[in-house]
């Protein structure tokens, strides 16, 4: 990286940058069938933000086990990036769940219409991010996880579970648990996930009304799957990036069953029927979007930071 990629990496713009992306990021969770981490990827922060995660993380445990050690561990976790981001995608969340919520739940064909454009188009980014020689090497490893990937979630989108509308405490936290997976991973949904098992509403329903106990119980299990998850990513990323990459573009692909506008109650897959102007002009604009976020990040580096346009 020159000095003049470092200089712009800590600069204001980017920090404004890094809200922004978080903001996408928290407005993504919480819409079925989005997935945060797709985002991620979009804008150009997904590898370094599955670096701070682990960097941070290292950096709680050394807090814990070795404090005589905690000073360099934590030296090596971007913490106004971390900020940035994580402010973003907090108040978004509390900002926009009852607006977010109304949304999908009143307009289901249009919001679908308009996430699978994003979805869509945002394919090309985790396929751009492929060495091409290394593809080469592993093109069948490759092919065949990227086909797996996307009929396993696939099928899995297709499963729905009746709501429950006063779930106990530590089903909360177990969803969540399983949930905060989708955050790190391109194409798969946490606010999917938690529709798959009932628990989409009660989980909005408790942010918009800042029911604290749910929340607070919600955070610790998110964090608890997220730091016994991201170390595996980490390693997966660092040493089979081109095979993570191909399933990650899997799990996008499969993900686009689920924001298919046309679906009966029970998430089957129906031919367009009605609307079909309005749909498909939603799809138009959520791929016109999506194609928007990456020219954004043409400006960006692989890192995340704001490139110098000199």
């Amino acid at each position: 990286m020159s000095d003049t990629q470092k200089l712009a990496k800590n600069s204001p713009l980017s920090h404004v940058v890094n809200v922004i992306v978080g903001c996408l990021i928290g407005l993504a969770e919480m819409v079925p069938g989005v997935s945060g981490g797709t985002v991620a990827l979009v804008t150009g922060i997904y590898e370094r933000a599955i670096r701070n995660g682990d960097a941070l993380l290292h950096a709680v445990r050394t807090a814990v086990f070795d404090r005589q050690n905690f000073k360099q561990a934590a030296a090596k976790v971007e913490w106004v990036f971390l900020a940035s981001i994580g402010a973003g995608m907090v108040g978004t969340v509390l900002a926009l769940s009852g607006v977010m919520h109304r949304f999908v739940e009143f307009s289901p064909q249009t919001s679908r219409a308009l996430f699978l454009g994003m979805v869509a188009v945002s394919l090309i980014v985790p396929i751009k991010m492929i060495d091409k020689q290394d593809f080469a090497k592993n093109r069948f490893a490759a092919m065949a996880l990227f086909l797996i990937a996307a009929v396993a979630i696939f099928f899995l989108t297709g499963i729905t579970s009746a709501e429950k509308p006063n779930p106990p405490l530590i089903i909360i936290f177990g969803a969540a648990a399983i949930a905060v997976c989708a955050l790190v991973l391109p194409g798969i949904s946490g606010s999917f996930i938690l529709l798959s098992m009932g628990l989409y509403q009660p989980v909005i329903g408790a942010v918009s009304e800042r029911n604290m106990v749910v929340i607070a119980v919600f955070v610790l299990g998110a964090m608890t799957g997220l730091a016994l998850f991201i170390k595996t990513l980490k390693f997966l990323i660092t040493n089979y990036h081109t095979l993570t990459m191909m399933t990650m573009a899997g799990f996008m692909l499969g993900s686009l069953r689920a924001l298919w506008p046309w679906q009966d109650d029970s998430t089957g897959l129906l031919p367009p029927s009605n609307d079909i102007g309005w749909l498909f002009g939603m799809m138009a604009l959520g791929g016109i979007i999506a194609g928007g976020i990456m020219v954004l990040e043409r400006f960006t580096d692989k890192t995340g930071t704001v490139a110098s346009t000199n």
